[in-house]
């Protein structure tokens, strides 16, 4: 058997450490920082605690990358809401359909640790810091405006509505469903409710 060409060793490294960070995401979501060890980490990737280490120097150093990833996956979906098709009650709903989408569920957990969380490594802190939630209502307005104007939306104060209605959606997804995995994205014209006009 030939030896593997430097190409197939980065391949395997970054396939390892992809699925180091894709356990590491489930530990800290469920455990936060301070209730996880590396060992818990390294046996949930099916890896050894050593091998950890040549991916990753500590717990706070892979933390503060998931937070990074995180921010990086809500700050393309923001970005890309304006090309959403339809109207602006269809974007509106298309984006509560991606916040409220099981797969993203972890990194939101995470993200919500590092707000909340005394223990979060001062890194990640400076990262959420530089996208405070305000930051996502500013970005929806527009859309919410042009609805309210096209008769979509209620009438009122768009910053309020929104605030109200993402701390709603906010509050579903740090709840487990009480039934299917996908039950609080199957419920989204249910909540749509809150903000579109009958």
């Amino acid at each position: 058997m030939s030896p593997l060409n430097d190409h197939q060793l980065e391949q395997i490294h970054e396939e390892r450490k992809r699925q180091i960070k894709k356990a590491a995401l489930k530990v800290f979501a469920l455990h936060g920082i301070a209730g996880t060890k590396i060992s818990s980490i390294a046996a949930a990737a099916g890896i050894s605690q050593g091998l950890s280490y040549r991916y990753f120097s500590s717990k706070e150093e892979l933390y503060t990358e998931l937070v990074q990833d995180a921010l990086d996956e809500a700050e393309s979906a923001m970005g890309h809401i304006h090309e959403l098709p339809g109207t602006p009650a269809e974007q509106i709903r298309a984006f509560t359909c991606l916040m409220l989408d099981p797969d993203n569920r972890l990194s939101f957990l995470l993200i919500r640790q590092v707000q909340i969380s005394e223990e979060a490594p001062e890194a990640a802190k400076r990262l959420i810091e530089q996208h405070p939630p305000e930051k996502t209502i500013e970005r929806l307005m527009p859309i919410f405006i042009k609805g309210q104007k096209e008769g979509e939306f209620y009438e009122g104060e768009p910053a309020q509505l929104l605030l109200c209605y993402f701390s709603v959606i906010t509050g579903l997804m740090l709840q487990e469903s009480p039934y299917v995995e996908d039950f609080w994205i199957r419920q989204a014209d249910v909540l749509m409710r809150m903000i579109k006009k009958p």
